[in-house]
C-alpha cells in the first residue's frame, strides 16, 4: 500500500489514467470491429467508410500512448488490404 504522500498521489493519478486509457482502447476496438463487420458482410463501400472512420481514432490512440505506433500501422495496413481485396 502507498505510504508517502507522493506515492498516494501517484496511485490516484494511475487510477484516473487507467480509466481514461481503458475507455480509449475500448473506443478504438469498437471502430475496428465495425470495419471487421463491414468486411465480413462483403460491402466494400461500407468497409471503406468504416476504415476511414477508424484510421483517425487509431492514430489518436498512438499519440495518446494507448497503442504502439507500429501496432497501429500494422492494423491499418492489414485492414486496408482486406478492404481492397473486397473489390477484386
Amino acid at each position: 500500500m502507498a505510504n508517502t504522500p507522493q506515492s498516494k498521489k501517484r496511485a490516484r493519478q494511475n487510477e484516473r489514467r487507467y480509466a481514461v486509457n481503458k475507455a480509449r482502447r475500448s473506443r478504438i476496438r469498437t471502430y475496428l470491429r465495425k470495419v471487421e463487420e463491414a468486411i465480413s458482410s462483403g460491402d466494400k463501400d461500407a468497409a471503406a467508410q468504416a476504415l476511414r472512420a477508424a484510421q483517425p481514432e487509431l492514430m489518436r490512440g498512438v499519440t495518446k500512448g494507448v497503442v504502439h505506433k507500429n501496432t497501429a500501422a500494422r492494423k491499418m495496413s492489414r485492414l486496408s488490404a482486406r478492404v481492397k481485396a473486397l473489390g477484386a
